[in-house]
């Protein structure tokens, strides 16, 4: 009886101390160095790990000091990337541009894609021992893209991955932190960059009014969109490093079987209006190079259906017409927009 327990003891401890080894040890070694490769990356478990101690253990909308006077900064890049197809797919059929666009004649890959690449990075800043802030509860408030040259240079071999901490703001809703994402050709050439805000709410959080957004001369030119918010949404959005936090993960169930309100998030919610832009307009509207500029509202998108309307604008600047195109997304029932944007061509 002793040797059969020993038998069965034994090959498990070795099995446990090999799991330890892969996902804590390594993981945790990895993570002392600023540049990676893409196929020796911390596991997602010790992120998880990572994250939820330091979600219970720091207070939201609080900016910790640093652990040191000679603290590294928060960058990590990633050589040697390469596209995963089957991502791809996944995320055009999740955002509204359809299951057979990666493979459509003349389109670029699409301009929020490159944000889903850098999800593990994203996670190992957030989790990293000198960011200044609880990982969870992060709020999109404002995010800038922008590309160099056609996304599709991803296509055509290995690329370089990179995120790091601009900067931190104390604001009156709480602290803000600049984050910067971007994609590096295999030449060594700027492909995509995005510089992403995100607040951390304090308790005594008070929503504030913002300024008035332009609005178009002639209500005739805008274009409207009534885009339906799926179940699923949320469980096809896991890939967005926002909607990492457990929270998220324990309210899913809750929100397929219609107990909770359905939630838009907001990186879903910026991807379907510039896939339904692209379809209206054409996809020389966002054609690189081009710039794209988004400002959210802080509170929580919960609604079963948004509304996308977008508009041409002109500005005669030295005897030259520089060509914009506004956008906003309002949340059904609602006359203030959730999200409002302007494209322009770089």
């Amino acid at each position: 009886m002793g040797n059969a327990r020993s038998f069965i003891i034994a090959p498990l401890s070795v099995g446990c101390l090999y799991l330890g080894y892969i996902y804590i040890y390594r993981s945790h070694k990895l993570l002392d160095k600023n540049v990676l490769n893409s196929d020796k990356l911390p596991s997602l478990v010790y992120l998880y790990m990572k994250y939820l101690s330091r979600a219970v253990t720091r207070r939201k909308g609080q900016l910790y000091a640093a652990r040191a006077s000679g603290a590294r900064a928060v960058v990590y890049t990633v050589l040697n990337c390469r596209l995963d197809g089957s991502l791809l797919r996944r995320f055009c059929c999740a955002a509204g541009y359809g299951w057979d666009y990666p493979d459509t004649e003349y389109r670029d890959i699409p301009l929020c894609f490159p944000e889903v690449l850098c999800s593990r990075l994203m996670l190992m800043v957030l989790t990293d021992r000198n960011f200044r802030l609880n990982p969870a509860g992060l709020t999109r408030v404002h995010q800038s893209l922008k590309t160099f040259l056609p996304i599709d240079e991803v296509k055509k071999g290995p690329f370089m991955l990179q995120v790091r901490i601009q900067g931190y703001r104390q604001t009156d809703s709480g602290v803000e932190v600049d984050v910067c994402l971007s994609v590096t050709s295999r030449s060594g050439c700027p492909v995509w960059e995005s510089i992403l805000t995100l607040l951390s709410k304090n308790r005594l959080h008070r929503h504030l009014l913002r300024k008035k957004e332009e609005q178009p001369n002639d209500e005739e030119n805008i274009k409207r969109v009534e885009v339906r918010v799926p179940r699923t949404t949320g469980l096809q959005c896991l890939w967005s490093f926002t909607d990492y936090s457990p929270h998220r993960l324990l309210s899913l169930p809750a929100m397929i079987c219609g107990l909770k309100t359905q939630t838009a998030p907001r990186f879903w919610m910026m991807s379907v209006c510039l896939a339904e832009i692209e379809k209206h307009k054409g996809v020389e509207i966002l054609t690189a190079p081009t710039n794209v500029t988004v400002q959210f509202n802080e509170t929580e998108p919960e609604s079963r259906k948004i509304t996308v309307r977008f508009w041409d604008t002109s500005k005669d600047l030295d005897q030259s017409v520089d060509k914009h195109l506004r956008f906003q997304v309002h949340l059904q029932g609602q006359s203030t927009p959730h999200m409002m944007g302007l494209i322009s061509k770089v």
